[in-house]
């Protein structure tokens, strides 16, 4: 496959004309359509925006490489234009972008169209083939000049595939040969989607080492899988290593190397600094949390913040036990329906057969809440090792009474017993390594989570829940007003990020009493109708004030108030990324308004999901209502307000 089988002379415009970064996204959506590789549009374009959130696809020296690999996508594709005045796209170098590609992958299916992907990646740091392209007086010519440098990257990418099969082939010299008096360095650069900016940054260390006269191998972690693979003698050899990368990456095999972890935005942006930092031993040497052991898993970047890492540990327990949540949550939220006359009085469940059916199910979903999240925050530190001590730690801080709180502590602690172990069992006899995973770590792991619950954890966690519980009780009107408010803003702030993870998992953990029972909460339901808020305004605000939104935006209006009346905040992430400064402001208010108003009115809600489709057992659902429609419009009408107005073309 080559270049020009993805990029089609429909999808080039030459005198494209783009006044700001979403005009301009705007465009190369349309011409991607035009080249017929799209199955929906307006996902394609939110899919483009969500990953320009993550970070500008503007690399700098003019050029911007939007793209997105997702189900909207029909068969890959390439579209391109330039925009000979310039567009202000939050490049890495604050450059105005010129020349553009935006790149359309499918979800799933084969992948040998990100083979020639990355090439064009490769191609676009040659200072040469840009000035080429700028030059191109008709599409015609601009696919020509693409052509033949891709010819001469394939014929060079074939004398290196030869090259390297002769090397393999050959014998194993009996003596080590000299090697060369250049420096080594090597790294490793992987982005989210592994499409654009891996190979980017590989190509851009490898022309800035050849510049300084530094011999470097880079393997690139695309969407295709791992190439130029790193071998051992890579390793050994190398004065440092770069690991320029947005996801995770193999880091073990690096133990006891100067390692430099960065963005692989930095790869792109100033691969001189990286690679002299190398050179000049300022690089701190890596000590791999799993290097002693057995294995070849990921390790974490030590370069990761404490923070973060415990981010990430949190959220994998989360994203498992959510299922468990929802599913457990809307049976108990249905079973009130159906039994209405026993809601609220220790007979719930047993008015009628099917009432009983769903208490009986979605309670014991629900109560695998706890078990589920201690058991992959454990998972996420200490691998599968882990997985039962912390799914035990959790249960016994439901039985403890230490309640959700005691679960994190769980998961935590279960992960790192595990590690300590790992370490401690690292240099038994190789007779002996079968007997740690089914029987070193299993038996000790449980008995240290055992002991440190019940004797160390349990104990302060439950008096503390007490306190929470009784605080909470206890609190006056104007206070849960307060707290409302919070939460609700919470939910709008980043769109299902960190912030609002955590105003959802404090409702979701707001459901759950410290034995176990499932409780209707007024937490959660000002965490469901803060999130409900920002698709709906959207949706209004397009309806009121037309003249504000462009008319591609306006086409996801429905789209958006289904989302809203869903409980699926992320609608909102496209509006958001493409302008911050007045969607998110507005967004906000109007939900901290409708959370603070769920409060005061007293309403309760015992589902963690389900937008409008579980308002039938919310306590005091029309007030609910009101306090939805009442953010949603304080909301729409900020926004309508300070945007600016779009054009209408």
């Amino acid at each position: 496959m080559r270049i020009a089988d993805l990029l089609k002379l429909d999808s080039i415009d030459l005198q494209a004309q783009a006044v700001n970064k979403e005009a301009a996204i705007d465009h190369l959506v349309d011409l991607m359509a035009k080249g017929g590789h799209l199955r929906d549009v307006s996902a394609y374009k939110a899919g483009v925006l969500a990953r320009e959130a993550e970070g500008s696809t503007g690399i700098g020296e003019g050029i911007a490489i939007p793209h997105a690999k997702t189900d909207a996508v029909q068969n890959p594709g390439l579209a391109s234009m330039i925009v000979r005045s310039g567009v202000d796209y939050e490049s890495l170098d604050e450059e105005p972008a010129y020349l553009f590609f935006m790149i359309a992958a499918p979800a799933d299916g084969a992948d040998i169209h990100l083979e020639v992907l990355s090439r064009l990646s490769r191609m676009l740091m040659d200072d040469d083939f840009r000035d080429r392209l700028m030059q191109a007086a008709s599409p015609q010519e601009y696919l020509a000049v693409i052509n033949e440098a891709e010819a001469a990257q394939l014929a060079e990418e074939e004398a290196e595939a030869a090259e390297e099969a002769a090397a393999q082939a050959a014998p194993v010299p009996a003596a080590p040969e000299t090697e060369t008096e250049k420096p080594y360095v090597i790294g490793v650069t992987a982005c989210p989607t592994g499409i654009a900016h891996t190979y980017m940054a590989a190509e851009a260390l490898e022309n800035k080492a050849q510049e300084m006269g530094v011999e470097i191998k880079i393997e690139t972690n695309g969407s295709g899988g791992a190439k130029h693979v790193l071998t051992a003698a890579d390793i050994q050899r190398a004065a440092g290593v770069i690991v320029a990368a947005d996801k995770d990456v193999a880091t073990d095999r690096f133990d006891g190397k100067p390692v430099l972890f960065v963005k692989v935005a930095a790869g792109i942006k100033e691969p001189e600094h990286l690679i002299q930092q190398v050179l000049d031993g300022s690089v701190p040497v890596f000590h791999s949390t799993h290097a002693a052991a057995a294995g070849n898993e990921p390790a974490t970047a030590s370069g990761e913040s404490a923070g973060r890492q415990i981010y990430k540990h949190l959220m994998n327990g989360v994203s498992h036990m959510l299922p468990f949540v929802i599913g457990g949550g809307i049976l108990i939220a249905l079973a009130f329906l159906f039994d209405m006359g026993n809601a609220g009085s220790g007979n719930f469940g047993s008015g009628t057969p099917l009432a009983a059916f769903l208490k009986t199910v979605g309670g014991l979903s629900f109560s695998m809440m706890m078990p589920i999240l201690a058991g992959y925050i454990a998972v996420s530190i200490g691998e599968r090792p882990a997985l039962m001590p912390g799914i035990v730690g959790g249960f016994l801080a439901t039985t403890g009474g230490s309640g959700f709180f005691g679960a994190l502590f769980a998961g935590f602690i279960a992960g790192y017993v595990v590690v300590l172990l790992k370490k401690v069992f690292a240099h038994l006899p190789q007779s002996l390594e079968g007997t740690k995973p089914v029987l070193i770590y299993p038996v000790l792991g449980l008995i240290l989570i055992g002991v440190i619950m019940t004797c160390v954890i349990n104990p302060p966690m439950s008096i503390f829940n007490q306190w929470l519980s009784d605080a909470l009780n206890s609190m006056s009107t104007s206070s849960r007003i307060i707290l409302g408010f919070i939460l609700g803003g919470m939910m709008s702030i980043d769109f299902g990020g960190p912030i609002n993870k955590a105003a959802y998992v404090f409702g979701t953990a707001s459901l759950m009493s410290a034995s176990g029972a499932a409780v209707s909460s007024g937490i959660m339901a000002s965490v469901m109708v803060g999130g409900m808020v920002p698709p709906l305004a959207i949706s209004l605000a397009m309806l009121l004030f037309k003249g504000k939104f462009t008319p591609k935006e306006r086409q996801s209006t429905i789209t958006n108030f289904i989302m809203g009346l869903s409980f699926i905040t992320e609608g909102a992430i496209p509006f958001a990324a493409s302008d911050p400064l007045h969607v998110i402001p507005s967004c906000a208010i109007g939900a901290a308004v409708a959370g603070a108003l769920s409060m005061l009115f007293g309403c309760t809600l015992p589902a963690p999901h389900g937008g409008i489709f579980v308002f039938g057992v919310v306590h005091n659902w029309p007030m609910y209502l009101a306090a939805l429609a009442i953010g949603t419009v304080v909301a729409a009408v900020i926004l309508g307000i300070i945007r600016k107005a779009q054009t209408q073309e």
